[in-house]
């Protein structure tokens, strides 16, 4: 039987999530659930269910999902924790880039897809009538530049200096434009080498998004995407391989998931924002900015560079990409209890794994949106998502 995973929580993780397989198959586990009929306060229970181990599907269930590598170490601990509730369900997802998520959903090969970066009107038109699409935020996060300097403890990076790095302009760590912004740190006399993504990516969209509304020469040169043409650097597959390659990299400076640079004790720079003041990516920063973010009706939101005094300045919410209909009833009702899950008990989780609990209106208004997938099931969120920051 698969264990918990060694990633899933932070007090019990034992390995770095950068070599973490995330092809999750929860099969194995399907002996186990819960032995009590009581559900704990703020838990979700659904119409059919009578008891938090009993989820009337006709029959063992199965999802494919697959997409982003942002969320993917949050996912691993839904998943293995929603068979263990449910254990006639199991949920595969495969950490593959927002990209290739998107390209899979539209093909309809999967259940279901993920990406940090919600469809634009293009993509969802390609979706075919008879399913629809919603897009459904299920957690937040921030994606820090991360550096590997041994003898530097704390990095702050104004927002023309970091841009300018990620440009190639400014080549070496001891660069005067850093100095400025780092008086009595011993900058070493060593070249930068920029590690980015090579796949298609939703946190390279997010990332490149934010670089193109904070620097007019970066919008003309490069732009924004889930792929771009990178001016400088290496290139590293996922949140694994970027993490990775940064921690074998010496003088090496990167973007990755806070998540994953956490778990993997890297170090992060504090960024300036909107506001011009210098802030440390954490899961309070974060929530700061999302207050600041207004998610409209159709849970779009693209967050380029967010205002208020104490927001992180690259924050992202990642999206479920699920069917409006699923033409198997058990699948859309399976589909409805996962999200139902990810926004009660795994909302309660998130911060464990440097994510960022949605606001409880955002859970509310994301819990009325998948609600239509099927109407034998009830999702309730009561009691549930980040009442501070409502």
């Amino acid at each position: 039987m698969l264990s918990r995973l060694n990633v899933v929580k932070t007090h019990r993780l034992t390995a770095p999530i950068s070599v973490l397989a995330l092809t999750i198959s929860l099969a194995a586990c399907g002996g186990q659930q819960a032995s009590d009929n009581t559900t704990p306060s703020g838990t979700a229970t659904d119409a059919t269910a009578s008891s938090p181990g009993k989820l009337d599907l006709g029959g063992n269930v199965s999802l494919t999902g697959a997409g982003a590598s942002f969320p993917a170490p949050l996912y691993a601990s839904w998943f293995n924790d929603l068979n263990k509730k449910y254990p006639n369900l199991q949920v595969n997802y495969q950490s593959v880039g927002s990209g290739a998520g998107v390209e899979q959903f539209l093909k309809g090969t999967v259940d279901f897809g993920a990406s940090d970066v919600a469809m634009k009107d293009e993509e969802i038109q390609k979706v075919p009538q008879d399913k629809g699409v919603l897009l459904l935020p299920m957690t937040a996060g921030s994606i820090v530049l991360s550096y590997n300097l041994p003898e530097v403890s704390e990095l702050k990076l104004p927002r023309a200096v970091y841009s300018d790095i990620l440009l190639g302009n400014i080549k070496s760590w001891n660069d005067p434009k850093i100095a400025a912004a780092n008086p009595g740190v011993n900058l070493p006399n060593q070249p930068i080498t920029v590690v980015h993504r090579s796949d298609g990516s939703g946190t390279t969209g997010v990332f490149t998004k934010h670089l193109s509304a904070i620097n007019p020469t970066w919008k003309s040169k490069v732009g924004e995407g889930k792929t771009v043409n990178w001016p400088v650097g290496v290139g590293a597959k996922g949140n694994e391989g970027v993490t990775a390659q940064i921690q074998q990299t010496q003088g090496s400076i990167g973007y990755v998931e806070y998540g994953y640079a956490k778990q993997n004790k890297l170090k992060f720079a504090a960024l300036e924002n909107q506001s011009g003041k210098f802030i440390v990516p954490s899961e309070e920063s974060a929530a700061k900015t999302l207050e600041a973010v207004t998610l409209p009706e159709n849970l779009r939101a693209f967050i380029a560079d967010p205002e208020g005094a104490e927001s992180y300045p690259i924050v992202t919410y990642t999206w479920i990409l699920a069917y409006k209909k699923y033409p198997d009833a058990a699948k859309g009702k399976a589909v409805e209890a996962m999200i139902e899950y990810g926004l009660t008990e795994g909302q309660k989780i998130a911060p464990e794994l440097g994510y960022v609990a949605l606001p409880a209106n955002v859970v509310a208004k994301v819990a009325a949106a998948a609600d239509q997938i099927n109407p034998d099931y009830k999702i309730s969120v009561t009691g549930s998502g980040n009442s501070a920051s409502k």
